[in-house]
């Protein structure tokens, strides 16, 4: 049984780096390489650190979305500000989101472990609640015991 809860969040936007996954939907291994490699880019490149410098607080989004059929991946931050990096403003709706919290060693390790548990277990088990598309976030927090910690937000409705 997966440990979850429903909260109520206003909407809120998310200034994204973004990349089309161009793996089936079905491969999950060629779509976490390609996930690995976008955010070892963004590392390397200096654009993760742009985000991070104009974010109104320290949380890291990691962003999946279907947009225009295509499955997009970003890296994102919570801000007022505009960089020309940035592929996309992210809108998340208002509304109840299904949250599923965890830590892991790794900010990689966290988001793949969060997604799992959110798609595998939880979401199956909300048996009152549906997610109906849109975009879900792994959203990294912090650190402690040198572990990094976080939360899945998936937008939901009640069936």
């Amino acid at each position: 049984m997966a440990n979850y809860t429903l909260e109520e969040k206003e909407s809120f936007t998310v200034l994204g780096i973004g990349t089309e996954l161009k793996s089936d939907y079905t491969d999950y291994a060629g779509i976490n390489q390609e996930k690995t490699d976008f955010w070892q880019a963004v590392k390397q490149d200096g654009r993760l650190d742009k985000l991070k410098a104009v974010a109104t607080n320290d949380y890291i989004f990691v962003v999946n979305e279907a947009v225009n059929n295509k499955m997009m991946h970003y890296a994102g931050v919570m801000t007022e500000a505009s960089l020309p990096e940035a592929t996309r403003l992210i809108q998340f709706p208002e509304g109840e989101y299904l949250i599923v919290k965890g830590e892991a060693g790794t900010s990689e390790e966290l988001s793949n472990m969060l997604t799992g548990i959110a798609f595998g277990q939880a979401l199956p088990e909300a048996t009152d609640y549906a997610y109906v598309g849109g975009p879900n976030a792994s959203v990294e927090m912090g650190q402690r015991n040198g572990m990094v910690f976080g939360e899945m937000w998936i937008p939901v409705v009640k069936k």
